[in-house]
């Protein structure tokens, strides 16, 4: 497994919520860039509210992980593409949730995604 290295100086601002401001990977094998995830689900579904649909998103991601034989602790770096300021908090405690004390580097945006109906997509990088 990668030897991970958070940096997190005193000089500069603290993360606000279970990020890293930097993350040094050493040592590692392999890394997988996990394309954007978005919250439909495998038969095309998209669920219903914001809380669904990130939770679906992070399963997708997940999902991902599990088929290169990884978990949420090989993450090193998410970006999330939220399509509303209000979803910030939503966010956050869903992404604490699923990464299970895991606290990669994290770039948070409001964007517009390609399909309207999608609340938000996530990508990310793991290293192992």
């Amino acid at each position: 497994m990668a030897h991970l290295t958070r940096h997190n100086p005193a000089s500069v601002h603290s993360p606000s919520s279970g990020y890293s401001m930097g993350l040094e990977i050493s040592q590692h094998c392999r890394l997988l860039f996990v394309s954007g995830q978005v919250p439909e689900k495998s038969d095309g579904r998209v669920p219903d509210g914001f809380e669904a649909q990130c939770e679906q998103s992070w399963r997708n991601i997940i999902e991902v992980l599990s088929s290169a034989g990884l978990g949420v602790e090989h993450l090193v770096k998410i970006n999330t593409f939220l399509t509303d300021k209000s979803q910030v908090v939503a966010n956050r405690a869903i992404r604490r949730k699923m990464l299970q004390g895991n606290e990669p580097a994290s770039t948070v945006m409001i964007a517009e995604t390609v399909d309207g109906k999608w609340l938000l997509e996530i990508e990310a990088i793991a290293a192992e």
